[in-house]
């Protein structure tokens, strides 16, 4: 379950650099099946509930990649998180959790935040 979250965030990160063959995936998918594989594989256990990222895992909400970047590194990762085959979690399981992760909003930024604002 935490080495699904670890690769899922690595896998979000370092996507973009890897030169493998483009998994063949929707675009889309069901945020709302993926909150519950995040759950379920327990992505959240070092990603945190909405991949906001803890000392365990990397933020991975909202992605920077596409799917097919996320799906790839799930598969090839190139950081400490293992590889996780198709027979673990479906290219279908991954664009839903991809889709529940987009689904989260974009964190505030600093400045927007008055509390932040007022230490000095």
């Amino acid at each position: 379950m935490r080495i699904l979250s670890l690769l899922v965030i690595a896998g979000a990160f370092f996507a973009g650099t890897l030169a493998l063959p483009q998994t063949q995936a929707p675009a889309t998918g069901d945020a709302e099946k993926g909150k519950a594989l995040f759950l379920r594989d327990g992505c959240y256990e070092c990603h945190g509930y909405v991949g906001q990222g803890t000392k365990d895992g990397a933020r991975i909400g909202p992605p920077v990649l596409n799917v097919q970047g996320l799906i790839r590194y799930v598969r090839r990762p190139a950081g400490a998180m293992p590889a996780f085959t198709e027979k673990v979690v479906t290219d279908a399981e991954l664009t839903d959790i991809y889709a529940y992760l987009r689904s989260v909003p974009a964190p505030k930024a600093i400045k927007d935040i008055p509390l932040l604002n007022d230490l000095k």
